[in-house]
């Protein structure tokens, strides 16, 4: 009998570990496995035909916050050409708030939580020809021991490889779906070094092993152990962890400062700075030690850093946010400013009236407006993540951002400003903006709003970026001393 495991990844650079922790249980208990991943930019008519080309007794869907709509409606299409298939949806994005998707006939089951054991476990009543429960609920299969890499040499995946060290995570943050789970299982670190290992040896394209641990440093010791034997040059790979920077004791600092420049991204959730708001959240660190140890790792020269905050948290206003933003600005390589999404299962979505929250009404449940935050406040919010992305997140204009940011009255005045000038001066989504016209935009702005700027010496910093940048003479327009 043939399963088919099949996703919508959010674009060409991802693959599924998900799809990829179910087909050795699956093939194990004898089943022909085939796994089939697109993106959500691939045509659902070409999908569809794929799907319908494998004429599977066993369809299985793996459905998250950012594919759901679409896989609903392949779901269906696949339903009504191969009725005698059977369809099952499983994924975080099904796992809470069943009900939603009762009245859909032609979906056959629901694997909620965690499938190695609970989906093969289906399969099998399928194949046996037996009734089965409609709503499957995952356990704990114990799947923290030595099932290796679970990518295979020739499969064709994106540049960025996924690997799970850790299941769990020891904290339960009010907007996280961790905090409907308790406990963390972890693999040992011989065991992580050689999967590392393996993935030395594994004929697949790839840049990036991005370690999905919550929490990877949430046992300290495991964490430095790890990676002190990264350090070994016969671990060539560049690795992403994300980490929890009150964790970090003066051994890891000691062994994160010994990396080579580029072999490692640590990601940190700071998420804000307001008190009221961490404790609403759950979130029992303190802002000021978080951005001290980021900042003392950027300081190291040799990491890339992250830093997350994220708009539309409860007892956080404008004003407030843009607080947060200044006390993080600087201590990273990359802020990434994210928005509030309402994930069934987590408290805030339960408690969400309480917080005069408002969210779409489809994934991916972004908060639109709360007690503290309006509607409008929270578009701009998101026009100057818009702003942030092409300038900041980019790395094109670090030169320039380097001299004007520290102009104005804050970085987020800055960045506030800059977003109003683009939106007052051009009509176009920013992604529509050609990068001559962004660099000239940035020249407009600084001349009319940022303070104390010296035009030489501004435009020497536009021309060193847009020659790193697009490997090219820039434009005359940012080079004439009339323009």
């Amino acid at each position: 009998m043939k399963v088919v495991l099949f996703t919508l990844n959010g674009s060409w650079s991802h693959s599924s570990l998900a799809l990829r922790c179910l087909r050795r249980p699956l093939e194990e208990a004898g089943f022909e496995v085939r796994l089939l991943e697109y993106t959500l930019r691939d045509r659902d008519a070409h999908i569809l035909e794929a799907l319908y080309a494998e004429q599977a007794e066993i369809y299985s869907f793996s459905c998250y916050i950012w594919n759901l709509r679409p896989m609903l409606s392949l779901a269906q299409s696949l339903h009504a050409l191969l009725p005698k298939a059977k369809i099952v949806l499983g994924g975080p994005e099904v796992s809470y708030g069943v009900a939603r998707f009762s009245d859909l006939p032609w979906i056959d089951a629901i694997v909620c939580g965690e499938g190695e054991a609970a989906f093969p476990a289906l399969c099998q009543k399928i194949r046996a020809g037996e009734s089965f429960e409609p709503i499957w609920q995952g356990g704990t299969p114990d799947v923290m021991g030595n099932e290796g890499i679970l990518y295979r040499d020739g499969e064709t995946t994106g540049s960025i490889l996924y690997y799970e060290s850790s299941r769990g995570c020891p904290f339960s943050c009010a907007y996280c779906l961790s905090s409907a789970t308790h406990g963390v299982r972890m693999k040992s670190v011989e065991q992580t070094l050689a999967d590392m290992e393996a993935f030395e040896t594994l004929r697949i394209p790839c840049k990036v092993i991005k370690f999905v641990d919550r929490t990877f440093n949430a046992n300290a010791e495991r964490a430095n152990r790890i990676w002190q034997g990264l350090l070994e040059d016969r671990f060539t790979g560049q690795y992403h962890f994300e980490v929890c920077a009150s964790l970090l004791n003066e051994e890891s600092f000691a062994i994160l400062s010994q990396f080579p420049k580029g072999k490692i991204q640590l990601e940190f959730g700071l998420q804000s700075t307001n008190p009221k708001t961490l404790e609403a959240t759950s979130r029992h660190i303190r802002a000021e030690q978080v951005i001290a140890a980021v900042g003392r790792i950027h300081a190291m020269g040799n990491i890339h850093v992250h830093l997350d905050l994220i708009a539309g948290l409860p007892y956080e206003d404008y004003a407030s946010f843009a607080r947060s933003f200044d006390d993080a600005y600087g201590c990273c390589d990359l802020l990434q400013l994210g928005f509030l999404k309402l994930l069934y299962g987590t408290p805030l979505r339960e408690n969400m009236a309480d917080y005069g929250y408002v969210c779409l009404p489809d994934p991916p449940y972004t908060v639109l407006q709360s007690k503290w935050i309006t509607y409008p406040q929270m578009q701009r919010l998101s026009r100057i993540a818009e702003v942030l992305e092409r300038y900041l997140e980019s790395g094109r204009f670090s030169h320039t951002l380097f001299y004007l940011t520290p102009r104005m009255p804050s970085p987020f005045a800055f960045w506030e400003g800059l977003s109003l000038f683009l939106e007052q001066n051009d009509p176009r989504p920013l992604q529509k903006i050609s990068q001559p016209d962004v660099f000239w935009y940035l020249l407009q702005y600084a001349r009319t709003s940022v303070p104390g700027v010296d035009e030489r010496t501004l435009k020497e910093m536009l021309c060193a970026d847009f020659r790193q940048s697009e490997n090219k003479h820039p434009p005359k327009r940012l080079t004439r001393e009339e323009a």
